[in-house]
């Protein structure tokens, strides 16, 4: 899960050759925009963008774009995949440039005083050149039901506090001078947490839409256009945490750190509970159920149901598979909401290091509706 981040001077050279990735439905490689005078205004331009919405100045608001992102632990620092939400109902052209800038919140003051030109360089081997994410792409946004199309990148920054700037601006027609492109500014903090503990920790709970199976792994190249791969499984987030009684819940995470013995041993359980909010007071455990079998209610909610307790070793993953090596344990469920009513509710998902003797907790909020 490598670095994501280039200079100014190559990300006006990747606009002008139109060879920054593949979109989605063409190989710019293999049909690439006309080079010349239009590439460098729009590169320039998105740039601006940014600059300005550094320096707090007012951008424009032309669609609405939001940001969902999740945290995975990397060989260097946090990779973190996200998507953009694009409310495509108010652009001319399906076809966008997207900038992407973050910075560490603490140097985000100082560099809005400044020429927001000028980089000053960091102690940090992720982030040597002040900017620790600085990319643009270009991305042909597939409609979707709802008026909205959705980009998913990744990028991989040391832990801290960051200041995510996004600019996604419509591409300029060759030969039209007439064309005015619709752009949207957005600025996203980021609290990055710091997985490099060995303690027993997780990835961010990812809520999907799908699972799939790839024939094989993809390239690490490939990990910043795919960023939702995970070894061979490849995850569709869902769009919202917004979901209907006819769909299943699905969610998906990685665990890291287990205890694992001399003899490779290592033994995990991972439980999954459902509690539903404002369906009165909360009524205990049921008949014949210990008070302590299931992680209690908060406020405003009470039990509602659990899954079957999935157990991790090497009897279910193979007696190949080593975590002392850092490889993670990939789990997750799904859940059909059939028997959900309308509301709101809180998956509490508890992962038991069985050989360790400790556990931790993982919430996820939800809404049903019919």
């Amino acid at each position: 899960m490598g670095r994501w981040q280039t200079t100014r001077r190559v990300l006006l050279a990747l606009v002008a050759l139109g060879a920054a990735s593949t979109v989605f439905g063409r190989n710019l490689a293999q049909d690439p925009p006309p080079v010349g005078e239009t590439q460098r205004l729009e590169g320039e331009a998105i740039l601006n963008l940014a600059d300005a919405a550094l320096a707090g100045k007012a951008t424009p608001t032309d669609f609405q774009v939001q940001w969902q992102n999740e945290f995975l632990k990397a060989q260097r620092g946090i990779f973190i995949p996200f998507t953009l939400t694009v409310d495509v109902s108010g652009l001319t052209r399906p076809e966008v440039l997207v900038y992407v800038r973050a910075l560490r919140r603490t140097s985000a003051d100082e560099a809005g005083k400044r020429e927001t030109r000028k980089r000053s360089r960091r102690e940090s081997s992720v982030e040597p050149d002040g900017f620790a994410v600085d990319a643009i792409f270009p991305a042909e946004l597939q409609l979707e039901p709802g008026q909205r199309a959705r980009i998913s990148r990744g990028f991989s920054v040391g832990p801290g506090s960051y200041d995510v700037y996004v600019v996604v601006r419509e591409r300029l027609v060759p030969h039209n001078r007439g064309f005015v492109p619709k752009a949207a500014v957005l600025k996203q903090p980021l609290e990055v947490p710091d997985l490099s503990t060995t303690a027993l920790t997780t990835s961010s709970v990812i809520l999907a839409d799908r699972l799939e199976t790839l024939p094989e792994p993809i390239g690490p190249d490939d990990l910043p256009e795919r960023p939702y791969v995970i070894g061979q499984n490849e995850i569709t987030p869902a769009a919202d945490r917004r979901f209907r009684n006819n769909e299943e819940l699905v969610v998906v995470f990685l665990i890291y750190n287990p205890f694992v013995t001399s003899q490779k041993k290592f033994d995990l359980q991972v439980e999954y509970h459902f509690f539903r909010r404002g369906a009165g007071a909360p009524r205990g455990p049921a008949p014949g159920q210990a008070a302590a079998s299931h992680p209690p209610e908060q406020e405003g909610e009470r039990y509602f149901n659990h899954t079957d307790p999935q157990r991790f070793n090497p009897v279910t993953l193979g007696a190949r598979f080593d975590p002392a090596t850092g490889q993670p344990v990939l789990a997750g469920q799904g859940v059909p909401l059939t028997g959900f009513e309308a509301g709101e509710y809180r998956l509490a998902i508890r992962i038991t290091d069985l050989l360790a003797g400790t556990s931790i907790m993982r919430d996820v909020h939800f809404t049903v509706g019919s």
